[in-house]
């Protein structure tokens, strides 16, 4: 098991039961119990859980997402797929608005050599992106969340409000033809309908796994999308159905 899936299943196990011990934990992963140690202190300094003497608890809500450092490091390589491809449909000149999240990190990344105006609504992807020599990079207001470091609030919803993008590059905690792009934070639900209402076109970026998904918070039906760029695991099913609603599905 490698420290990422340990750290993962650690989450899990505490979040389920509300509390574990150490050793407890240690059964579980079959890690030592220092191991285990040193695992709580890094979900501790994520915000994950808080520890006490030979334990901890969760501070994830069920029905929340994993933390942002357990979900970059999931499907890197399908992620760096979607994110070329999305690059691909970005003209040299465009000025895109890029959502929060892993996979619009990793659109960051691969546009950090293009000739585009980029307003990130992440930490994480302005720091990505400082310094790239031909991006124009725009950094809105707003209090980054901790961890995730996404930017939220009305500083955020009055940046977007101010301007006009080619292309908004949206990510989703669940996408499905029934119940369209959804979100598990009512604050990011609100900054991507912002990001969405100022935009000319719109790209969803998504995981397959994300197409089976409903999150609590509507963000906009799939009838606001103008394209979809998933991976190559997509289920034909629920793909068809997208296009059947007049989006357009690229599988990278």
């Amino acid at each position: 098991m490698t420290g990422t899936d340990r750290l993962r299943q650690i989450t899990e196990a505490v979040c389920e039961a509300g509390s574990l011990g150490v050793a407890e934990l240690a059964r579980l992963t079959g890690a030592s119990e220092m191991t285990i140690r040193r695992d709580l202190e890094v979900l501790a300094a994520q915000g994950v859980l808080q520890r006490y003497r030979g334990g901890a608890r969760s501070l994830v809500l069920r029905g929340e997402g994993p933390p942002f450092a357990l979900r970059s490091q999931d499907g890197l390589e399908a992620k760096r797929r979607i994110a070329a491809e999305t690059a691909a449909l970005i003209a040299d000149g465009e000025s895109v608005v890029l959502d929060s999240g892993t996979t619009c990190l990793e659109v960051a990344r691969a546009l950090e050599r293009r000739r585009v105006t980029v307003m990130p609504l992440s930490l994480h992807a302005v720091n990505a992106l400082t310094g790239a020599p031909e991006v124009t990079l725009l950094v809105p207001g707003g209090h980054p969340r901790p961890g995730e470091l996404a930017l939220a609030g009305p500083l955020t919803q009055a940046s977007l409000a101010a301007l006009r993008f080619d292309t908004a590059v949206i990510g989703c905690c669940g996408l499905n033809a029934a119940n369209g792009l959804t979100a598990y934070d009512l604050d990011d639900a609100a900054v991507k309908r912002a990001a969405i209402a100022s935009s000319r076109r719109v790209v969803a970026v998504t995981e397959a796994a994300k197409l089976t998904r409903t999150a609590l918070a509507h963000v906009a039906p799939v009838s606001a999308l103008h394209a979809v760029v998933t991976d190559a695991s997509a289920p034909e099913e629920e793909t068809a159905r997208l296009t059947a609603a007049g989006t357009v599905v690229h599988r990278a």
